[in-house]
């Protein structure tokens, strides 16, 4: 049966009249009466008793028309949600973002995107590199925009490149003897570190970069997140390493120096990553087209 009758019949009950239907639907009068014929024949009884004054409904098409209307309108509701969907005027976006990219990235990216998309949700999820990845590989967010480095590659997974940063080594008044002067890595083996907590990616970085240098770090003070290295460092409690958005403010208004470090920190990447295989929502896809088309700043 063509779907086209049932949406005909819909109209005709709903108004009453193959003229306010045909006028509905953008079609002529005569395409509303063949159709409403078409149906009965196929069904193989009346659904219509016509008259000058319009059109009533037989027992039989005002039983039918209640099933048939509920169904239209389900499938209606639908074609309005896939069209605002298409229009970015609806829609749910699942990311993951790290405490790093997410305070000094992605805020204002999701915020102009929310701007311009007031209807689209933004459902954000912040945890550990690890369990967020999973999460991307289950399907429970569509994708991440994460701080990674070569231990978290997966083959099912895509990383794209999105902006890079430079981390730097600080300390405050407590060890002025440091400043002004080039340090190494060996010698602030002597001071008190500070770091984020095992398990997470700055901590992991940190690590590697002095065993690069053949040393092995063991951090006086291990915080849960990265924004209370800086406080820490300014208290005068150990020497740091941060992304150097973190320290700004800090820096400038001299609560802090960075050191002159004699090894150099090598830069680190944020990527967007999603799952190869996965297919998108269009408002997900919209985002990703958002974020890779507009031109973004070096952290």
């Amino acid at each position: 049966m063509n779907f086209d009758f049932y949406r005909t019949f819909y109209y005709v009950g709903k108004y009453r009249s193959i003229t306010a239907a045909a006028r509905a639907l953008y079609v002529t009068q005569p395409s509303v009466t063949h159709a409403i014929q078409s149906l009965e024949r196929e069904l193989g009884c009346p659904l219509f008793i016509r008259s000058q004054k319009g059109v009533r409904f037989t027992p039989e098409g005002e039983k039918f028309y209640a099933s048939v209307a509920a169904a239209c309108e389900t499938i209606f509701q639908a074609e309005a949600s896939l069209e605002a969907a298409k229009n970015l005027s609806e829609g749910l976006v699942a990311i993951g973002a790290s405490e790093t990219t997410l305070h000094h990235y992605l805020i204002p990216i999701l915020a102009d995107f929310r701007k311009k998309h007031p209807g689209i949700r933004l459902k954000l999820f912040n945890s550990s590199t690890p369990a967020m990845l999973q999460e991307i590989l289950t399907g429970h967010i569509d994708f991440a925009v994460l701080v990674v480095n070569s231990d978290y590659r997966h083959e099912d997974l895509s990383f794209t490149h999105l902006t890079d940063f430079q981390d730097i080594m600080i300390a405050g008044r407590a060890f002025s003897d440091l400043y002004g002067r080039t340090v190494s890595l060996k010698e602030l083996m002597d001071y008190p570190l500070v770091s984020m907590e095992k398990g997470t990616m700055t901590r992991q970085f940190f690590d590697r970069f002095f065993q690069n240098h053949h040393l092995s770090p063991e951090p006086d003070i291990e915080l849960a997140t990265t924004d209370l290295i800086v406080p820490v460092i300014t208290g005068g409690l150990g020497i740091g390493m941060v992304p150097e958005p973190f320290a700004r403010a800090a820096l400038t208004q001299g609560q802090i120096f960075r050191l002159a470090l004699k090894e150099a920190i090598p830069r680190r990447e944020i990527c967007l990553i999603k799952k190869k295989k996965a297919s998108l929502s269009l408002t997900g896809e919209a985002f990703i087209q958002y974020l890779l088309s507009d031109n973004r700043q070096v952290l």
